[in-house]
C-alpha cells in the first residue's frame, strides 16, 4: 500500500475543486496540495453529463471565477465551453500536475492524536488501495450521486419496448432522428432537452407533473461585447458581473418580498412569448417564484419549438407505460420511441464516503455548517455548498478565499487543528439547501448537514452579504477552537450582528 502525505487535499476536480486548487496556489503558495479524483477527467459535472444541449443555468459572467474572466459573450454557455474554460484554468495555474484521475476515496478518518486526516483510496487504474494523508481536508464533490441519478419506478416501466434513458448516463452517438420523444420532468433538464432534440426528432413531448417558472434571457450579453472593445477584459468583466449579481440579487429578494408581482411578471412573458394557442396552465406553478430554483431559457427557445409545433407540452400524471409509449390519468396516450427521465438527481456528500472522527461515523445530517463552509465538530474540514438562488461559483470563490485566510492565520499562530463548535443548541431542522422546496432536496432531508437558528450557523443564499463578512470576520470569534483551546471572542462585528438580527 503506498502512502502520501500533503498538507491540503482536496476530494474533487469539478468546479469547487479546480477554484480552490487556484486559490491555494495564489494565497498560500508554500502549502503543498493533491486532488483525488474518481473520473478520468476533471469537469465534475460538466465532464459527466453529455446530454444533447448542456449548458449551465447561470449567466457566465458569475458562473466563471472572479479571478479569471470568461472572455465569450454567450450569457448561458454549453458544457464543453464550460469544459474548456475549466481545463485552460487549470493549466493556467499548472493544476493539472496536482490531479490524481481514477482514486476513489473510499473512507476519510480524522485522528486527534496524529492530529491528521487518513484517507483509504482506491486506485482504479492499479486496482490496488492507497493510503493518503493530509492535515486538512477539503470536500469538492458537489452534493449529488454520480453513479446514479434519480429514476422513480413507473407502472409497468418493463413493458415499454423502446429506449429508457437518464440525462446523466447519456448513450453516446444516439441516434433519435425521426423517433418520437418523451421526456418526462419540468427542470433545467428538461427545458434544455426539449429545444436542443426538437427538429431532428419527429416529435418532442415535454410531460410534467407540474410546471416550473421558466424566465428567457438572451444568448448574447451585447452590453459586455461592446465593453470588451473599450475597457480592458477584467474590468469589462469585473463591471458585467456586478450588474449581474446586483440583478440576480433584486429577483430573488422582490421573489420574495412581492411574491405576486413577481409571478405576475414572468408568467405575462411566457404567455406573449408562446402565443394564443398554447395553454398557460402547462407555465403557472401553483408555487411562489424561487420557492424552487428559478429556469432560465436562451432567447426563449423552449417557448418557440412549442409555439413551432415541433415540440408540445403535457401536465398530467403517469398512469402506466405501455408497449410504445404512456398512458396519463386522464387517458391520454403519449407514443413514444426513446422515453427520457428527466427526474432529477440523488443527493449525496462528499462523494458517498465514509467519515470517521476519532472512530466514530460522522453523519452531515447531525451537524451544522459553521460559515456555511466549516463542518460542526470535524477538525480541519471544510465542504463547498455552493448557493441555491445564485451561481455556485460565487461561493466557490469566497469559501476558497476563506480557506486560504483560515490556513495562514492558523500558520501565523502556530495551530494545528481548528475545530467549530455550537454552544447555543442552534441547530434547527432545517438543512443547508432548505431554501429551496424541490424533490431532490426533499428527498435528502436526512443527508444533508443542518443549518442554525443564528449566524455563524445560518446560511444566508446572500453573496455580497458573503463576500464582506468572510472576507472580514475574526477567528476568534468564540466559535472556533484551535488546538483544544477556546479561542477568544472578540466583540461581536456589525456585518455579523446584522446577519443574526
Amino acid at each position: 500500500m503506498s502512502q502520501k502525505h500533503f498538507d491540503v487535499l482536496i476530494v474533487g476536480a469539478g468546479i469547487s475543486g479546480i477554484g480552490i486548487a487556484c486559490h491555494l496556489k495564489r494565497e498560500c503558495p508554500k502549502k503543498s496540495f493533491a486532488i483525488l479524483e474518481r473520473r478520468q477527467a476533471m469537469g465534475g459535472t460538466w465532464d459527466l453529463f453529455r446530454y444533447p444541449g448542456i449548458r449551465s443555468d447561470s449567466d457566465m459572467s458569475t458562473f466563471g471565477y472572479e479571478f479569471r474572466p470568461w472572455t465569450e459573450s454567450k450569457v448561458l454557455a454549453d458544457g464543453a465551453s464550460i469544459r474548456g474554460y475549466l481545463n485552460d484554468t487549470a493549466k493556467e495555474y499548472n493544476i493539472e500536475d496536482h490531479i490524481n484521475y481514477q482514486r476513489h476515496v473510499k473512507k476519510a478518518s480524522w485522528s486527534s492524536k496524529q492530529k491528521l486526516w487518513t484517507l483509504s483510496v482506491y486506485n482504479e487504474v492499479t486496482k490496488q488501495a492507497e493510503e493518503w494523508t493530509a492535515d486538512f481536508l477539503l470536500g469538492c464533490t458537489g452534493y449529488y450521486n454520480y453513479d446514479q441519478g434519480y429514476s422513480p419506478e413507473f407502472p409497468n416501466q418493463d413493458r415499454f419496448k423502446g429506449q429508457i434513458i437518464h440525462p446523466q448516463h447519456w448513450p453516446e452517438n444516439l441516434d433519435y432522428s425521426g423517433k418520437r420523444v418523451v421526456i418526462i420532468g419540468s427542470g433545467a433538464t428538461a427545458i434544455t432537452l426539449v429545444p436542443s432534440m426538437a427538429g431532428k426528432a419527429g416529435h418532442v413531448t415535454m410531460l410534467q407533473r407540474s410546471p416550473t417558472y421558466i424566465a428567457t434571457v438572451p444568448s448574447i450579453d451585447f452590453v459586455y461585447d461592446r465593453l470588451k472593445k473599450v475597457l480592458p477584459g477584467k474590468l469589462a468583466y469585473k463591471i458585467t458581473r456586478g450588474r449581474n449579481i446586483g440583478l440576480q440579487k433584486a429577483i430573488y429578494e422582490m421573489s420574495l418580498a412581492q411574491p405576486k408581482v413577481m409571478r405576475k411578471l414572468l408568467l405575462t412573458a411566457v404567455k406573449h412569448q408562446v402565443g394564443k394557442n398554447i395553454d398557460m396552465r402547462h407555465f403557472t406553478p401553483n408555487y411562489n417564484p424561487w420557492d424552487e430554483r428559478l429556469c432560465v431559457v436562451p432567447d426563449g427557445d423552449l417557448f418557440k419549438v412549442l409555439k413551432q409545433g415541433q415540440a408540445s407540452i403535457e401536465t398530467d400524471h403517469i398512469e402506466s407505460f405501455t408497449e410504445d409509449g404512456i398512458i396519463l390519468k386522464s387517458g391520454k396516450i403519449l407514443k413514444a420511441d426513446i422515453i427520457v427521465s428527466a427526474t432529477g438527481l440523488n443527493v449525496q456528500m462528499l462523494g458517498g464516503t465514509e467519515v470517521e472522527v476519532d472512530g466514530k461515523t460522522f453523519n452531515p445530517n447531525e451537524n451544522l455548517m459553521y460559515q456555511s463552509i466549516l463542518v460542526e465538530n470535524v477538525p480541519n474540514a471544510a465542504l463547498i455548498v455552493g448557493y441555491t438562488n445564485a451561481s455556485w461559483t460565487l461561493k466557490v470563490d469566497i469559501a476558497a478565499e476563506y480557506i486560504c485566510r483560515l490556513l495562514n492565520f492558523m500558520d501565523k499562530k502556530g495551530y494545528q487543528t481548528v475545530v467549530p463548535q455550537d454552544h447555543e443548541g442552534c441547530k434547527t431542522e432545517n438543512t443547508v439547501m432548505g431554501s429551496i422546496h424541490a424533490g431532490y432536496i426533499a428527498r435528502a432531508a436526512k443527508t444533508l448537514p443542518r443549518q442554525g437558528s443564528k449566524a455563524p450557523w445560518l446560511v444566508m443564499n446572500n453573496y455580497l452579504a458573503d463576500r464582506v463578512h468572510l472576507r472580514k470576520s475574526s477567528f476568534e470569534d468564540g466559535y472556533l477552537r484551535f488546538d483544544n483551546k477556546e479561542s477568544k471572542p472578540k466583540a461581536k462585528s456589525k456585518v455579523l450582528g446584522a446577519l443574526s438580527a
